[in-house]
């Protein structure tokens, strides 16, 4: 069942709070008139770089042979990327000869989950409803519940054990004959299961410390395989098949009483199918050798990000073999969507900065909460107008700065329009025409 709190706000604290609102809105203002600004210069900044790398840009042909032709130049190569390290979760005792090897934890746990309503009152109060909910969910790290809302849930979370996640790279990354450097190697995402094949007795004594903490945890018995046994029959479930992709084979599973081992997941409680507070899943991957395509500048027998006329500095990894036009159209391609994007985030904080600024006399009708409603409809359209024209003026005046011929052309045209239909052009136009047809 919910938990709910109700909180009753007082008018002339609302008001108080309100006045805070009018800096909240000038400090959303004019973070957002920054971040419009410095987006239309990164995406020019960005144009630019693509653009000098792209008429820079050759193809290597055969990157399995050093030229010294290449020597210095941004070249367009394809290759597999292989490497001889072995690289090793010591913790686990998992090696694996491969580019990267990672492992990444999440735990069961109680989450809480809060919803908020609020209601004006006569007179100027507000109360205010705050729902609480919860729900037993994978996380990335364990919740402190001691501060849940709901007494009921409190301290309701533990974990059997805590491990760090981990991500270990090769060094030394074969391309051709050249190698790759640290960002290349790192930008490679051609990601695998690791199958486990943890030694029987290390599985054994993580089981005994697992059951160990359990039992003193949950005070209970150690359970038994036959209980183990017993509760599978009951479910008629795989359990690994809830947490396994089906690409894994699961002639590795292992099932102990507290800890399991099947395809790339290790296991920490009593039942993988039917996961309790508590429980702590671990998936193993790897980045294995994979056929990639690089752009980068070559440095003797690596590569190295290139310095663009604007000072900013360009490389790239891509996986599969790809040309250096489609490499560089998807890169113009991300550069438009993410100046979209943050144009569109900076219009938003703008419309709410202004919002924020109308939220005083808001407050103040808020004595009689009809009058408040209508004055919140017309104050939203009203900063939504003056949210618009501002954004598109900031957005404008960066075009004139960043791109000074393509920005006085639209601002003529802008101009133009404007003297056409609002100052009784249309009709000089039309004068100007018939005098030349005469």
């Amino acid at each position: 069942m919910a938990y709910q709190e109700k909180k009753t706000t007082g008018y002339g604290t609302r008001v108080g709070n309100s006045l805070k609102g009018i800096l909240t809105g000038f400090v959303l203002i004019i973070g957002a008139t920054i971040l419009l600004w410095w987006n239309e210069g990164r995406a020019v900044k960005t144009d630019k770089m693509l653009n000098d790398a792209q008429e820079a840009c050759i193809d290597m042909p055969n990157p399995d042979k050093k030229s010294a032709e290449f020597e210095g130049e941004l070249v367009c190569a394809s290759a597999m990327a292989t490497t001889e390290e072995v690289l090793t979760d010591k913790d686990f005792g998992i090696s694996e000869n491969v580019i990267g090897l990672s492992r990444r934890v999440e735990y069961f746990q109680w989450v809480e989950h809060s919803q908020e309503e609020n209601e004006d009152k006569l007179g100027g109060k507000q109360e205010t409803t705050t729902t609480y909910t919860y729900t037993q969910e994978w996380v990335s790290s364990p919740i402190n519940s001691a501060n849940f809302k709901d007494p009921a849930y409190q301290n309701k979370n533990y974990t059997w054990t805590q491990v760090e996640n981990q991500e270990l790279w090769a060094e030394n990354v074969k391309f051709g004959a050249y190698v790759l450097n640290e960002s290349l190697i790192q930008s490679i995402h051609s990601t695998e299961a690791v199958e486990l094949n943890i030694n029987e007795q290390v599985l054994e004594a993580m089981d005994k410390s697992i059951g160990d903490t359990y039992v003193r945890i949950k005070g209970n018995a150690v359970a038994s395989q036959s209980d183990i046994a017993l509760a599978n029959i009951e479910e008629d479930v795989d359990s690994v098949e809830t947490v396994l992709p089906d690409s894994i084979a699961q002639n590795n599973k292992v099932d102990l009483i507290y800890v399991h081992q099947a395809g790339n997941i290790l296991y920490y409680g009593r039942f993988m199918n039917t996961p309790e507070v508590g429980d702590v899943r671990i998936t193993f991957e790897k980045i294995v050798p994979a056929k990639v395509t690089v752009i980068a500048q070559v440095d003797g027998n690596t590569f190295k990000a290139f310095k663009t006329s604007n000072g900013k500095r360009y490389q790239t990894l891509v996986m599969g073999k790809k040309s250096a036009e489609d490499i560089f159209d998807a890169e113009h391609e991300a550069n438009s969507m993410w100046t979209w994007l943050l144009r569109i985030l900076g219009i938003i904080l703008v419309i709410a900065g202004f919002k924020s600024l109308f939220g005083f006399v808001e407050t103040i009708l808020k004595v009689v909460p009809f009058l408040s409603s209508i004055f919140a409809f017309g104050a939203g359209i009203i900063s939504t107008i003056l949210g618009l024209v501002w954004s598109l003026i900031v957005i404008a005046v960066a075009w004139i700065f960043y791109r000074p011929i393509l920005g006085i052309i639209i601002l003529v045209i802008a101009g133009f329009l404007v003297w056409v239909f609002a100052f009784n052009g249309k009709k000089k136009l039309a004068e100007l025409t018939n005098r030349g047809k005469a």
